[in-house]
């Protein structure tokens, strides 16, 4: 899975028409299926449903293929974004946060025996996974700065011993592994662990604002749980290196999957704005309106052509923090005010549950905070420019 040098245009393009097709003709109907837990997430038999169709169509993680190579960062752009053209596609496909990161970092720095047993199995689209860094505010742990991590380990024998809590764990509940990161003398770590474990207790699932992925943003407590020592990820200390190797490409993934969901909500902000008839004339003939969906057209390739230019960058082996950074301020920011006029367009209809509209306007909203808020970015970019004038005037 580690070799990224791609496929080349022709026959990622065959792979993304072939994953649209499948979203659209057989996925959309089932945005309205009511499989749907009190957080209103997907169930897990509605997402197995869904894989098995996929599975059967040959789209199941179509950004990785069957002999174990991954698709460079710009032809996972190219999928990515077709398999989000319903909030239910990256699910159904397999390319869904966090499976979709974790099976990057594996593929990249996890070893021959984490690949069979923890791997495989998320490829196949066979097990959920999460991934454990960030902690309670109140309890000063880590969030956009991981460096505030309060989780623990302590190295016991062949085994850590691991204790701490954990919040906004997306996917934990249900999940069949996960990546748990904590913290020893040497520094941060990375850990593997088969869930359910009796030593990670989920304390709570939060309503929050969006809905789109299987259990939710767990709270959870880590009581002594034992983890043998071949399931570390690299060697004690190095956490926080590969937590980068994850997050520049998790956060662009995020980009490409969201841009497609507005593309969806934008062409059916279209369709209403040139079916609906008000004060004489069809919507898309008002000026107000009809420039709401030209901005669109402008902020979706503006989307488009940030996401290309940052997967352009992390396929040259560049770490891409910076770069990730801009992409997912640019990026997210565009997509906002997307969907935001999407809804605007709709006017009442843009409110409710019969489109996927509201939905996308929901889920945009959250990623403007998860994988770093616009703010923490935008901190970091700043301390770049510092560090680079510093340089320069040394």
């Amino acid at each position: 899975m580690s070799n990224e040098s791609g496929i080349g245009m022709e026959a990622t393009l065959a792979i993304a028409d072939k994953v649209e097709r499948f979203v659209r003709d057989v996925v959309v109907p089932y945005e309205q299926d009511d499989r749907r837990d009190h957080h209103d997430c997907p169930t897990d038999a509605l997402v197995t449903e869904l894989r098995e169709k996929a599975r059967a169509a040959g789209v199941l993680t179509p950004h990785i293929l069957p002999d174990g190579r991954h698709l460079s960062q710009r032809e996972t752009a190219i999928v990515l974004a077709r398999t989000g053209l319903s909030p239910l596609g990256p699910l159904a496909c397999n390319t869904a946060a966090p499976d979709e990161g974790n099976m990057y970092l594996l593929g990249k720095v996890g070893s021959d025996e984490i690949k069979a047993k923890f791997l495989q199995p998320l490829i196949e689209g066979q097990a959920r996974s999460a991934f454990f860094m960030t902690e309670p505010a109140a309890e000063g742990g880590a969030g956009s700065d991981p460096s505030m991590m309060q989780t623990m380990c302590k190295l016991d024998g062949n085994h850590w011993v691991i204790n701490g809590r954990k919040a906004f764990i997306t996917g934990a509940a249900g999940a069949h592994m996960g990546i748990v990161m904590a913290r020893a003398e040497e520094g941060a770590c990375m850990f593997l662990v088969d869930l359910p474990d009796p030593a990670i207790t989920i304390e709570h699932v939060p309503n929050t604002i969006d809905s789109s992925m299987p259990g939710g943003h767990a709270v959870v407590r880590i009581d002594n749980l034992r983890v043998p020592a071949d399931q570390m990820l690299g060697q004690a200390g190095e956490g926080f290196q590969y937590a980068q190797v994850r997050l520049a490409p998790a956060r662009l993934s995020h980009c490409m999957r969201w841009l497609g969901a507005c593309i969806r909500a934008n062409e059916i902000a279209n369709d209403y704005a040139n079916r609906r008839q008000a004060f004489g004339k069809t919507l898309i003939d008002h000026e107000g309106v009809g420039f709401m969906l030209a901005e669109n057209m402008i902020d979706l390739k503006q989307a488009e052509l940030m996401i290309d230019w940052c997967a352009d960058v992390l396929d040259t082996g560049a770490l891409g923090t910076a770069e990730s950074s801009m992409a997912k301020v640019a990026v997210s920011e565009a997509l906002m005010r997307v969907a935001d006029k999407c809804v605007q367009v709709m006017g009442g209809s843009g409110v409710t549950s019969d489109t996927i509209v509201e939905q996308v306007f929901r889920e945009i909203r959250a990623f403007r905070i998860y994988d770093g808020p616009t703010e923490v970015h935008k901190w970091s970019l700043a301390k770049k420019i510092k560090r680079d004038w510093k340089k320069a005037h040394a």
